[in-house]
């Protein structure tokens, strides 16, 4: 097996409102990325999106907003 570590991203304070809202979206929370290598040695980041999270769970976006800035975190680690 290629290299690879899971990234754990969680604040209780921005993801239990939305558990509440969506008792089901827990199943992907905290929040989760995967950091692999392919085979030719390249690095690859790979994540579920907020946006696919809210349509998995049926969120409204105002409820899943909180867990936009992980995002954010994610997006500036890459750079």
């Amino acid at each position: 097996m290629h290299p690879a570590q899971v990234l754990i991203f969680g604040n209780p304070k921005s993801g239990t409102p939305v558990m509440n809202a969506a008792p089901t979206i827990a199943i992907d929370l905290p929040f989760k990325a995967l950091a692999w290598e392919d085979a030719a040695g390249r690095v690859w980041l790979s994540y579920n999106s907020v946006e696919y999270l809210m349509r998995r769970h049926h969120v409204a976006e105002t409820v899943i907003r909180p867990l936009v800035a992980i995002e954010g975190l994610i997006a500036a680690a890459l750079e």
